[in-house]
């Protein structure tokens, strides 16, 4: 290696540590989309962030993007909701499952005493989601498999709260004919109509009562997330 380039390296480096190698603040535990903001962060290296700079593509930055964009549209629908707690909601965000090392997006409480776990999906506009055959897509992509965190988080939820939460995928995209869908159990819904449909989902069950520190429990027995 030429001196030249050798000094251009070290240079580099330099200028990547001082510049990239400096993390922004982490998310605050227990608030939307913070353990996907804050993997994303944690992908994204002063190596990563360089090559981005350069214009190489990376399989972190990638992941980094993905986690991003979650995280996003978790805050997203969390701001969309906040409507939903002047009415008396309440909304737990980003827990963690007691077994594993998964969570939960969110977990809500309506007056009427019914519990809901919340998992937002960011989904490209470009193609409609839309329920067909038994199966979940995205335009001509399966993505069914997408349901299984939000399946297992509401049967954990359902055993250590001893509740029968109702699951809600809200997709932050665009659903084939502005429609609603069910499937496996999981009601679909848009997150632009998301506390429309909530009202409604609401509505079409019987009040159930529930102890007046009911979430307090919830929010000890399910902490929010952080790395290990």
């Amino acid at each position: 290696m030429s001196l030249l380039l050798t000094a251009a390296v070290i240079g580099g480096a330099i200028w990547a540590w001082n510049r990239l190698g400096q993390p922004g603040r982490r998310p605050k535990p227990g608030t939307p989309g913070a353990s996907a903001l804050a993997r994303a962060q944690q992908l994204r290296t002063p190596l990563v962030r360089l090559a981005t700079a350069l214009g190489i593509q990376t399989q972190a930055a990638r992941l980094a993007d993905r986690y991003e964009a979650g995280g996003r549209g978790e805050q997203e629908v969390a701001g969309l909701l906040a409507e939903l707690v002047g009415e008396g909601w309440r909304f737990l965000w980003d827990r963690r499952l007691p077994s594993g090392s998964t969570n939960i997006d969110g977990l809500g409480l309506s007056p009427r005493g019914h519990v809901y776990v919340l998992d937002p999906k960011k989904m490209s506009a470009r193609w409609p989601v839309s329920v067909d055959g038994g199966r979940l897509w995205h335009g001509s992509k399966d993505v069914t498999g997408r349901l299984e965190g939000l399946q297992k988080g509401a049967r954990a939820v359902r055993s250590l709260l001893s509740v029968q939460p109702v699951p809600v995928a809200i997709v932050v995209g665009r659903l084939d004919d502005d429609r609603e869908y069910r499937l496996h159990g999981v009601r679909i819904i848009a997150a632009d109509r998301a506390c429309a449909a909530l009202r409604r989902i609401d509505a079409e069950r019987l009040p159930r009562q529930r102890p007046h520190n009911f979430l307090d429990i919830a929010a000890r027995l399910l902490p929010p997330y952080t790395e290990r």
